[in-house]
């Protein structure tokens, strides 16, 4: 029997929360209540219970220590992390998972952790040390897996209250992607997307006398054809400093 294996190998679950608030892209981080790095800021999660499964758990923590319901939520698993000094508590790893929600309401932090709050993410990332453990890796991974499902399938919907206008899903690729994005070329790609949008036949007034109509997410997972970011949809206007 290994040396590893006699000491166990713990797993955990960890979740990049994010929406859109203030127009701007926020990310859900909790005060950690315990040691390690009590007192930091983390990502929500915690450690794999028997019998339970990876999405049983993230979910569970989602809801145990913020309170929010992940039925009201876009889930998906992101990758696993596996370094071996990563967790200063002996051999963890951990399976983050990527959830997008449209403008989630204030969280309710509870178990171990002290507090939790809607953090915009151009200032966590402009913190290196801001996250505890490799959480800011973590982070960044899923902002980038973010930013390429946008491209590629029609989550960007999962932003979106339901009924919205081509305007707010235009806000939302520009606000995750940091891209300023033509309406009209935005407008004509979208609608032309083989059943990304359904329109509900009603309108909104966002203008005084321009109403504009209102859709709902259409059936559609993927993308055809994709909205780039390096293509011409982008390429033809200015463009705001990149997150990183």
């Amino acid at each position: 029997m290994s040396r590893e294996h006699q000491q166990g190998i713990d797993v955990t679950v960890d979740l990049v929360i994010l929406t859109i608030r203030d127009s701007e892209l926020h990310a859900l981080l909790v005060e950690r209540g315990n040691e390690p790095y009590r007192g930091r800021q983390a990502l929500p999660g915690g450690f794999l219970r028997p019998g339970e499964t990876l999405e049983h758990a993230a979910r569970r923590e989602l809801k145990e220590e913020t309170g929010l319901d992940a039925a009201r939520l876009h889930l998906e698993q992101l990758r696993a992390y596996s370094e071996p000094n990563r967790d200063p508590r002996g051999r963890v790893i951990t399976v983050a998972f990527l959830a997008l929600g449209p403008d989630l309401p204030i969280p309710t932090a509870g178990t171990d952790a002290s507090d939790a709050a809607w953090v915009p993410v151009p200032s966590i990332l402009a913190e290196p040390g801001l996250l505890a453990f490799d959480h800011l890796t973590i982070l960044r991974d899923a902002l980038e897996r973010a930013r390429s499902q946008l491209e590629y399938t029609t989550v960007a919907t999962a932003f979106c209250p339901e009924p919205f206008t081509i305007s707010d899903l235009r806000k939302v690729y520009e606000t995750v992607w940091r891209l300023k994005l033509d309406p009209s070329n935005f407008r004509r790609k979208v609608t032309r997307a083989d059943r990304f949008l359904e329109a509900t036949g009603e309108r909104r007034l966002t203008e005084p006398g321009r109403p504009a109509p209102l859709y709902r997410r259409g059936p559609a997972h993927l993308l055809h054809p994709p909205l780039l970011r390096e293509g011409h949809l982008a390429r033809l206007h200015t463009t705001t400093p990149a997150l990183r």
